[in-house]
């Protein structure tokens, strides 16, 4: 199995990106990892390694490029090359920490869509209080969605959760202002109606305060509200761990108490990381396309390439493009 990975993505590029790489290569003999990017940038971290190939490139999409634009006119940047090395059948799935809107646009211009996909969505897995987790899709692929977009994603969501996360029959709820069946909006309604025939464990109309409760194994929605349902998420998880260390470190009774508390703090916090949850998919597309996030260190860039793994190993591609092929 060979990956393509785009070494100049991301904050941390290209150390964190590198580390990851090599834990990688440590974890997994039968992996072998094209890596694309300045060299001399990243010569200071790189070692030998018989399974690790070294492409140079001379372009670097940067976090404020315009997407299209820069994935059309830099045909020699990291992230371009990577997509067509997928593209081009010479690797099986590709993972970069760079920009989201150009990484989604080399996915679709170059790795191109599974046929009879309208539209590919972006999806990661969510912590939830006991530790299970759950994928939510669309994260923000596209803004707007048709009840038809919402189907299909539930059975892209359902066949990563089963392949990947070892789910046997993973729940699929649709998120909703209420649980009733005739709540939501027209598109909620309408994708009701599709989900409750299609073939996957549909359990109905989840609220978004139950997510992080586990309402269900896959939440689907369109892109403009999971992108602000994510963004909440983040926001209103990092806002308490903050008000949490600041009220401990007020004074020298609370720094006793933190000491006192710290291995359940641990707790809470490694279920909240997102680190061992790899990184984001976006699905729909014809080989495995992995966001990383963006502040990734060594660790989480690994777990995405992990989860890249999986999804080759188990043809979640080739699986979705043969269920949706039955479902046209």
């Amino acid at each position: 199995m060979k990956f393509a990975i785009d070494g100049m993505g991301g904050d941390n590029a290209p150390k964190e990106i590198i580390a990851g790489v090599y834990e990688a290569l440590d974890a997994f003999t039968d992996l072998e990892i094209v890596l694309y990017g300045d060299e001399a940038k990243m010569a200071p971290f790189l070692k030998d390694h018989n399974r690790l190939q070294v492409v140079h490139c001379t372009e670097v999409i940067e976090g404020t490029d315009e997407p299209v634009r820069s994935v059309r006119r830099k045909k020699d940047a990291s992230m371009v090359r990577m997509a067509q090395a997928v593209a081009n059948g010479e690797v099986d799935a590709c993972v970069s920490a760079g920009n989201t809107g150009a990484l989604m646009a080399a996915g679709l211009f170059i790795v191109r869509r599974i046929d009879g996909i309208d539209r590919p969505a972006l999806s990661t897995t969510l912590p939830t209080l006991d530790g299970a987790g759950f994928d939510m899709l669309d994260l923000g692929a596209n803004a707007d969605a048709k009840p038809e977009n919402l189907l299909q994603y539930a059975i892209m969501g359902s066949i990563y959760a089963r392949e990947v996360r070892g789910i046997e029959n993973p729940t699929v709820g649709l998120l909703n202002i209420g649980t009733e069946d005739k709540k939501g909006n027209e598109l909620a309604k309408h994708a009701f109606a599709l989900l409750k025939d299609a073939p996957i464990n549909f359990v109905g109309n989840v609220e978004a305060r139950e997510l992080l409760n586990h309402a269900a194994d896959v939440v689907i929605t369109d892109g403009f509200t999971g992108n602000m349902v994510l963004k909440t998420i983040e926001g209103v998880a990092g806002s308490i761990f903050s008000l949490l260390k600041e009220q401990l470190m007020s004074s020298t009774k609370t720094k006793i108490a933190a000491a006192m508390i710290k291995p359940n703090l641990k707790v809470i916090k490694d279920k909240m990381d997102y680190s061992e949850y790899g990184g984001a998919v976006l699905f729909g597309l014809k080989a495995p396309v992995i966001k990383a996030h963006g502040s990734s260190k060594g660790h989480a860039f690994f777990s995405a390439i992990r989860q890249a793994k999986k999804m080759a190993e188990h043809n979640v591609c080739a699986t979705i493009d043969s269920t949706i092929s039955k479902e046209n």
